[in-house]
């Protein structure tokens, strides 16, 4: 038990990230030490070519500026499967050709409704970068797949054909699009997106084959090697992920980033060793969760990742 010492930070003028994680590994304090184990899970996770890579995120974090943070997860190709939910796409979609504004958690919020302003946590977004953007490219996309006689899809072809079609190089779905990696919204009628094809239903007989994402989730699980995974907050998309690989024994690598407690019994704050009562994580899996804000602590970890992944190739 005694056999490794806490050391002190040693700062110095011009030291990387990277240099700064490896110090947290001697340096401990609490969440520090986590972190350092973290990245340490996930660049082994991206080096076993026998693994296949999941990310789960909550649309909240998307729009933040961690948006560019998991675009470079995926542009990178540091995952092979992202699942995420409706939300996540609204943002992605509308920050492609809107802006979202800086605000406060202490803010007026009868005047922000009365001026058309919502707000998300200190994330202000105005109608316009909302609901109206997300209306006017849905609705062109929606229309160009129907004339091109397209009128069933899965989440993930969605996904994709949004990705290539109306989204930009700031976009997550663009990068999965352009890098081929499968995107699935199991929560898909849960935003702004999914009430857009709710709508185009109305006079179009459009069909969501929800059950097609899972088969494609199922071959995938159980051609699967190794799978390891990095979930950011919880929810559906969180539950996914560990849901399909109970049925391959549980995730070989897990990184849990959330800020969620457990001692209310939610998913969203189970820790890691109570999916292993499930099956959903091995016993012996490279884990741990991570308590903290996803928007301090990603940045971070993935700025350490991105350095030690380039310099061992």
């Amino acid at each position: 038990m005694l056999e490794k010492a806490v050391k002190d930070y040693q700062i110095s003028k011009g030291m990387t990230i990277n240099e700064l994680v490896s110090q947290m590994e001697d340096a401990w304090g609490f969440t520090a030490g986590k972190i350092a184990v973290g990245v340490k899970i996930l660049e082994n996770m991206i080096r076993d070519n026998d693994c296949v890579r999941f990310l789960s995120f909550t649309a909240n974090l998307v729009a933040t500026g961690l948006r560019g943070v998991l675009k470079e997860l995926v542009k990178r190709k540091f995952v092979d499967v992202v699942i995420t939910t409706c939300g996540a796409l609204d943002h992605d979609l509308a920050r492609c050709w809107k802006n979202y504004y800086c605000g406060s958690f202490f803010m007026d919020d009868e005047m922000l409704h009365e001026k058309g302003i919502n707000r998300l946590g200190n994330v202000l977004v105005p109608n316009e970068s909302y609901g109206q953007i997300i209306e006017e490219k849905m609705r062109f996309l929606l229309e160009n797949l129907w004339n091109e006689g397209i009128k069933e899809f899965s989440t993930r072809e969605l996904c994709q054909e949004i990705g290539k079609r109306i989204c930009n190089e700031s976009s997550i779905l663009y990068w999965a699009w352009r890098n081929n990696i499968p995107v699935y919204v199991p929560g898909i009628t849960d935003g702004a997106v999914g009430y857009q094809l709710w709508l185009f239903s109305q006079d179009h007989k459009i069909k969501i084959n929800l059950l097609k994402d899972e088969q494609e989730l199922n071959d995938l699980i159980f051609e699967a090697k190794k799978t390891g995974a990095l979930i950011i907050g919880g929810g559906i998309s969180k539950h996914h992920v560990i849901w399909w690989n109970q049925f391959k024994e549980g995730l070989d690598y897990v990184v849990y980033v959330s800020s969620a407690v457990e001692w209310d019994g939610s998913l969203s704050g189970a820790r890691p060793r109570e999916a292993v009562s499930w099956g959903k994580i091995k016993g012996e899996a490279a884990r741990v969760m991570i308590e903290g804000d996803a928007t301090v602590i990603l940045p971070i970890m993935i700025s350490a990742l991105i350095d030690r992944v380039s310099r061992k190739k």
